[in-house]
């Protein structure tokens, strides 16, 4: 087996997003601390019967993220189009994407995504602070590279 690594350094991001954009997007210029973040989900649910039995069964979920990218990230843009696309056409852009791990020999496709949330721009500190998206996908597919 090939030997990985944990590094995120060279991970690659790419959004596609019908029909501002033709072709995928690479997301750049990450967060320092923390560059993507996929919040847990119950795969499973079950419920207790009045007379002991334990009921379980499965349930679609989605799955949240979200991204953080830096203040000074061409990226902002494409978010920034996204959000002002939304409001024009009072409609929602759905995103599909894929994050590739090569440390990792794995890639994630995200299915059927949109942008739920977003910090409208960077918070003004001592330094400009990094903008968070909130999106939500139907589903992700891992895989090998």
């Amino acid at each position: 087996m090939a030997q990985s690594f944990i590094t995120s350094a060279d991970a690659i991001f790419t959004l596609t997003i019908q029909p501002l954009f033709s072709a995928p997007i690479t997301l750049e210029n990450w967060g320092t601390d923390r560059a993507w973040e996929v919040s847990s989900y119950a795969a499973t649910d079950s419920r207790m019967s009045i007379d002991g039995y334990l009921n379980k069964g499965f349930q679609h979920r989605p799955v949240e993220m979200s991204l953080t990218l830096e203040a000074n990230s061409p990226s902002n843009a494409v978010f920034e189009a996204i959000e002002e696309y939304q409001k024009a056409m009072t409609t929602v852009v759905i995103l599909g994407g894929e994050l590739r791990l090569p440390g990792l020999h794995r890639k994630y496709t995200f299915d059927d995504g949109h942008v739920i949330g977003m910090t409208p721009l960077p918070g003004g500190a001592s330094m400009l602070e990094a903008r968070t998206y909130n999106l939500r996908w139907r589903r992700i597919i891992p895989a090998g590279i």
